[in-house]
């Protein structure tokens, strides 16, 4: 029998029901509860938003009397009985602060409050537990202060607590430990001081723990191993002492252990290799000692593991070639030894690699059992940041290290390699960062290096390469550094007679220490085209600009030797000190007018210090000492109001030193060893010099001379932009046409 007639009827019947029966009166939202609101709303204020916040809305802008509040922005009622339940403020841009009769606390139906990322202040009123049907409750990313009051654990069905980025000074009560549904807990970015209440561990149902940067010491409570839901436990930047207790062997669940940045000592106790959920664990900057457990082996779901910054020895347990899943592994400074551990060349998923500062030695490996090297193993396809400097490895640096495309940053620097660098190098290489300083690395630069196209970094100092400038890597359009101090590069420093190099985003140029000789060619200053104009000195911006990046740099600055951990884009720096050069300063160096950091020294120039140096209006440190030069210091040196520091002791000039502030700041020493220099902070009063100060100017020949080259190759760099310009638009077309196989 067809069923579409009972269906037919069944429609019918639901459309008459409708008219029949109206629907029953939407519930209204309580009025006490309503009044209570508009008070609580009056006890603010609107200011600025959160800057957390992506989308700020005032949701109380829509709390107005003689409406149902069930319908308020950032409310929600019980459809049944029209009770406030849910109180979602956040990103409301509510300023004010809070007190302890406030009459929030009269909506005592609410299950969730929401008050995070405002500007709340004050206490949290210890009346709070009249709001005894709260299930959640997040005042994160406020300015709330003192104590949590203890009364929060008389809410009995509390299931998640957000107290975090706050201003609460105070000890924990051990009443939260008396939230036996809670599930989640944070009060991370705070001031809490004192120990973990031990009574943390009857929270059995708890899944998230996060106790981050805060002030907690004494020992970690063994009752946080009762904790057998737990998935999320972060203790990390804290004051906590001791041992790890073995019993946190039992949270099996937990996935995310962070425990960096405390006082922690002693062994790893071998039971964390019992957390077999584990996928990232980080022990990094504490005191721990011992071997490293090889049970660690065992976390075959790990994925990230820092162990960095203790004082761990013996060698990397052969167990680690287990961890499949493993994709960062930083055991930088310590005191771990041995050859390079081969037993990684099996992690298929390794991506970052960290052994710097340790007692590694050893040739490294250039084959892996014979038959696979770096470049066949599946490690290569995988591996992109190789960090193993400041170690005692010996030897030549394996060719196949380099065959990796992925490969993106490689840190060999202050080791004992040695031998001549082959031409390792090859296009379609995504190198960015090459650190071999620091070795015993002999022979020329391979040109294979111009095929690094992307390289923004490259560290060759300390090492006994003997070339010529390679003035070939202009042709690296991102290259922003470039280290060859203390080697054996010699020549000139002129490209060609009539072709003025491009690097066009060269900013720190360290040729120091060399064999350089002759005089710079009057276009000198006219290569580094990116030290031209002013950068953007609102914004801070590294090389490579990640957290971990590990491109440091030594660099003299205002008379000391300067070690950057990271390496600023604003910074800007010339340094050609410790040559041969000889012949003027040429007037071209007015053109790099975003330098801070020029370094001349110890050289053999003559002729005058230029008057165009007063254009480099963002000057912090110059260096012009030991050397030959004459005259006097041109006063307009006195302007750059930006200069702290000024060598330009052990030369020849004479005059009086400039009165300005920038100079007389400095110390006598910086003017030492200048027959014919006068006046503050030197001690020689101008009056008691018996000689006649004269300068020689230069010719008006010589000087329309050196004005019209550099005029000549400031239209030359103009005339060449459009052609970069379209070289970079047919490079990006020809890129997009890449086989398939070749991307």
């Amino acid at each position: 029998m067809s069923t579409f007639p009972i269906t037919l009827s069944l429609l019918l019947f639901i459309f008459n029901s409708q008219k029949l029966f109206p629907a029953a009166t939407r519930i209204l939202c309580r009025p006490d509860q309503r009044d209570a609101l508009l008070e609580f709303k009056n006890e603010f204020e609107i200011g600025k938003p959160s800057p957390f916040c992506t989308i700020a809305h005032p949701k109380t802008l829509s709390w107005v009397n003689n409406s149902d509040c069930c319908y308020w922005d950032g409310i929600t009622c019980d459809a049944k009985s029209g009770e406030v339940i849910k109180l979602d403020l956040s990103c409301s841009s509510v300023r004010g602060r809070f007190h302890s009769d406030s009459k929030l606390l009269k909506v005592q139906s609410l299950r969730i409050l929401d008050l995070s990322h405002n500007n709340f202040s004050g206490q949290i009123p210890f009346s709070i537990q009249k709001l005894s049907h709260l299930t959640s409750l997040n005042v994160s990313r406020n300015s709330f202060s003192r104590c949590i009051p203890s009364s929060i654990g008389d809410i009995p069905n509390l299931t998640f607590l957000d107290l975090s980025r706050n201003k609460f000074v105070s000890k924990i009560p051990s009443s939260l430990g008396s939230l036996l549904h809670l599930t989640s807990l944070d009060l991370s970015n705070n001031s809490f001081f004192g120990e973990i209440p031990f009574s943390f561990g009857n929270l059995s149902n708890l899944i998230s723990l996060n106790l981050f940067d805060n002030n907690f010491e004494g020992k970690l409570p063994s009752s946080l191993g009762n904790l057998s839901y737990l998935k999320f436990l972060d203790l990390s930047v804290n004051n906590i002492v001791g041992e790890i207790p073995s019993s946190l062997g039992n949270l099996t669940h937990l996935a995310f252990f962070y425990l960096h940045f405390n006082n922690f000592s002693g062994n790893i106790p071998s039971s964390l290799g019992n957390i077999s959920h584990l996928t990232a664990l980080t022990l990094s900057f504490n005191y721990f000692v011992g071997e490293i457990p090889s049970s660690l082996g065992n976390l075959s779901y790990l994925k990230n593991l820092i162990l960095s910054h203790n004082s761990f020895v013996g060698e990397i347990p052969p167990s680690f070639g287990s961890l499949s899943h493993l994709a960062f592994l930083n055991v930088e400074s310590n005191n771990l030894s041995g050859s390079f551990p081969l037993e990684l060349l099996n992690l298929t998923k390794l991506s970052i690699l960290f052994l710097s500062n340790n007692r590694f030695s050893g040739i490294l490996p250039s084959s892996f059992n014979n038959t696979l090297d770096f470049s066949n193993t599946s490690l290569s396809s995988k591996l992109r940041e190789l960090y193993i400097d400041n170690n005692n490895f010996i030897g030549p640096i394996p060719i196949s290290i380099f065959q990796s495309v992925s490969l993106v940053r490689v840190h060999l620097g202050n080791n004992h390699l040695s031998g001549k660098l082959s031409e390792i190098f090859f296009n379609g290489s995504n190198l960015r960062s090459l650190h071999l300083g620091h070795n015993q690395l002999v022979g020329k630069l391979p040109r294979s290096l111009s095929s690094c196209s992307s390289l923004e970094v490259l560290n060759l100092e300390h090492n006994r390469i003997n070339d010529t400038f390679p003035f070939w890597l202009e042709s690296l359009r991102n290259l922003q550094v470039l280290v060859l101090h203390s080697n054996e590069f010699h020549g000139v420093l002129q490209y060609h007679p009539n072709v003025t190099p491009s690097f066009s985003q060269l900013r720190i140029i360290d040729i120091s220490y060399n064999s350089f000789t002759g005089t710079l060619p009057s276009n000198f200053f006219m290569y580094w085209s990116a030290i031209f104009s002013k950068g953007n000195h609102s914004e801070l911006n590294y090389v490579g600009d990640r957290s971990y990046d590990q491109d440091s740099l030594a660099l003299m600055n205002k008379g000391l030797k300067m070690k950057y951990r990271r390496i600023l884009t604003l910074l800007t720096a010339i340094d050609i000190s410790e040559n041969r050069l000889e012949g003027n300063i040429p007037k071209s160096i007015g053109q790099v007018k975003n330098l801070i950091v020029l370094n001349l020294s110890s050289n053999g120039f003559s002729g005058h210090i230029p008057s165009s140096l007063a254009n480099l209006t963002t000057l912090e440190s110059l260096d012009l000492s030991n050397n030959k030069l004459s005259g006097q210091i041109p006063p307009s040196l006195g302007d750059l109001t930006s200069l702290s520091n000024i060598t330009v002791s052990h030369n020849q000039l004479v005059g009086q030193i400039p009165q300005s502030t920038q100079f007389q700041t400095q110390d006598a020493s910086s003017f030492e060893d200048n027959m014919g220099l006068c006046g503050r902070p030197l001690s020689i009063t101008c009056g008691d010099i018996d000689t006649e100060i004269s300068e020689e100017p230069e010719t008006e020949e010589e000087e329309e001379e050196e004005e019209q080259a550099v005029l000549s190759w400031t239209a030359a760099v103009i005339g060449l932009a459009p052609g970069i310009i379209f070289g970079l638009i047919i490079g990006n077309f020809v890129t997009l046409q890449k086989p398939q196989w070749l991307m």
